[in-house]
């Protein structure tokens, strides 16, 4: 894990943490007025599949940006990503640190990476890029559990 300034960004990252930022803005919540956008690219590089947290009245059927990218993601038979940017923002601030995946987002970022055989790599950024963290899920949730410790084949859905 470490910390990384803007400008050190390859043209990538900038742009999943673009995509990131303009799908934050289509966040639906009503309850908690917090924002929050993630982008993923699918591991060819080829695709950018974009989510935004959509609250509910049950809070618990609430879907973070994280997953609802992996939602979004997974009907277009994309399952194979290697890198997840998120931004947050309130409602009337700016993010003064940033904002990392919940630990259910990070399961479901977990599966995902044994399914892309490589480390996700996930780009956490404040709302004005002042601080952006860069990790691995591996690095954001030591000693995961996933479809291959449960000896499970994935194969088929590596595409």
């Amino acid at each position: 894990m470490k910390e990384v300034r803007y400008i050190d960004l390859t043209c990538v990252q900038n742009s999943l943490i673009e995509s990131a930022r303009l799908a934050m803005e289509t966040a639906y919540n009503p309850y908690s007025n917090f924002f929050v956008g993630a982008a993923l690219l699918t591991r060819d590089g080829k695709d950018v599949i974009i989510g935004s947290n959509v609250e509910n009245g049950a809070y618990g059927s609430t879907i973070c940006a994280e997953r609802g990218a992996i939602l979004a993601a997974n009907p277009l038979e994309k399952r194979m990503f290697s890198k997840l940017a998120i931004i947050a923002r309130g409602r009337d601030f700016d993010t003064t640190e940033v904002t990392g995946p919940c630990g259910a987002c990070r399961q479901m970022l977990y599966e995902s990476s044994q399914i892309s055989e490589i480390p996700i790599e996930i780009i956490m950024s404040t709302t004005k890029k002042d601080k952006i963290i860069i990790a691995t899920i591996e690095e954001l949730l030591p000693l995961g559990f996933g479809p291959k410790q449960l000896g499970i084949d994935i194969t088929r859905f590596q595409k």
